[in-house]
């Protein structure tokens, strides 16, 4: 993983159990926040897969919550103090829709993680995201939320021609 994406993946994960919370105690809150780090992990990745790429969104930023906040339902960042809420400004809008298609999504998780290996001869085992890719049933109850495809559809949805477009390149394009 690129070290320099650290903090755009920690607050889009941050942001995706915020707003799809687990369901359960500590223990559902520690595997919800894997699916979702691993999710993110994936997708940012992907999203930045040179040292250049993810110098640049470290340089310029990753854009916010604010959209994400709005279509998802979250409450405004305004009202609460600074410090509260300033972790969201790292959160990457294409980095969670893709996070979340991932999500909900099984076989474009697989196709995704495969695009990774392919990608690095040093890319990391699939086993790394065994939760993303075949969560157990302790899994799916602790992010039962954050996995509902009509949950995270509208997130989901955003940029999911993008995700196709970088996973499968040679498709043909539509008339």
């Amino acid at each position: 993983m690129l070290t320099d994406l650290s903090p755009l993946i920690a607050a889009t994960a941050r942001w995706l159990t915020v707003a799809y919370p687990p369901s359960g105690g500590a223990l559902a809150t520690a595997l919800c926040e894997a699916q979702a780090r691993q999710a993110a992990t994936v997708a940012a990745r992907l999203r930045y897969p040179t040292e250049i790429d993810a110098g640049l969104v470290t340089l310029a930023g990753p854009g916010g919550a604010a959209r994400l906040d709005w279509i998802a339902g979250a409450e405004p960042a305004g009202e609460h103090p600074a410090e509260d809420w300033a972790w969201r400004t790292w959160v990457d809008e294409v980095v969670a829709s893709w996070a979340a298609a991932l999500l909900t999504d099984p076989e474009l998780a697989a196709l995704a993680v495969a695009a990774l290996a392919d990608g690095e001869p040093t890319a990391h085992a699939p086993a790394e995201y065994r939760r993303l890719l075949a969560p157990d049933d302790r899994d799916r109850r602790a992010a039962a939320l954050l996995r509902h495809p009509d949950l995270l559809a509208p997130v989901s949805g955003l940029h999911h021609a993008q995700l196709l477009d970088r996973l499968t390149p040679d498709r043909p394009l539509a008339a």
